[in-house]
């Protein structure tokens, strides 16, 4: 049975990031420390030679493929973007916790969604969405080892939700720059879906 390797890699820091805001669909691009960071990275070898490259639509995910794998064709997946944050977009912590609204929110649940955003049920399944079309692409382009450039957000709920073993959300929290490595295979896939988390390599 053939499986096929992928690297969810985070993107690299935005100006969003260092001041702690609510960063979803909000079009940030890196910033000088996070452009950095992610060349220092790459010029240390430390991410893996892949045959194809997918990425989130949003600037700070096609800046930080371009960085990692400059001869690779990018190709944009718009399912793998991040959650939609609604009216907490560009809000840090300390703005809202005084928001009923947001104590609800950062409770957590199939329902749960930030005013005007999309629910943490909607979010996983539109992840899911997106990592059904790369699978496919792959294999239909004969592609056994690919990179995946998105956010923090979709890794931990495709992790916490279809890998294995089982882990919280938490559990699967990386920083920017960094990467989980997941193995598909087309009987797990159609068995559940799942996957087959096998560890950080950065």
């Amino acid at each position: 049975m053939k499986n096929y390797t992928l690297y969810l890699i985070r993107h690299g820091i935005t100006e969003g990031n260092l001041k702690g805001q609510y960063i979803g669909l909000t079009d940030l691009p890196l910033c000088d420390e996070g452009y950095y960071a992610i060349d220092r990275y790459a010029r240390d070898r430390l991410y893996p030679p892949v045959q194809k490259v997918y990425s989130s639509p949003l600037k700070r995910c096609l800046e930080t493929a371009d960085i990692i794998y400059p001869d690779r064709y990018v190709k944009q997946i718009d399912n793998i973007a991040e959650c939609d944050f609604g009216e907490f977009e560009g809000k840090t912590q300390a703005e809202l916790e005084e928001l009923p609204e947001y104590t609800e929110w950062i409770k957590g649940g199939y329902e749960a969604k930030a005013p005007g955003g999309e629910t943490f049920g909607e979010f996983t399944l539109r992840c899911l969405d997106g990592l059904e079309e790369i699978f496919k692409d792959m294999m239909k382009d004969q592609v056994t080892k690919a990179a995946v450039i998105t956010h923090g957000g979709v890794i931990m709920n495709l992790c916490a939700g279809y890998g294995l073993p089982k882990g919280k959300p938490a559990d699967f929290a990386i920083e920017q720059g960094q990467c989980i490595q997941i193995n598909l295979s087309t009987f797990l896939w159609q068995k559940g879906p799942v996957f087959e988390i096998v560890g950080r390599i950065v």
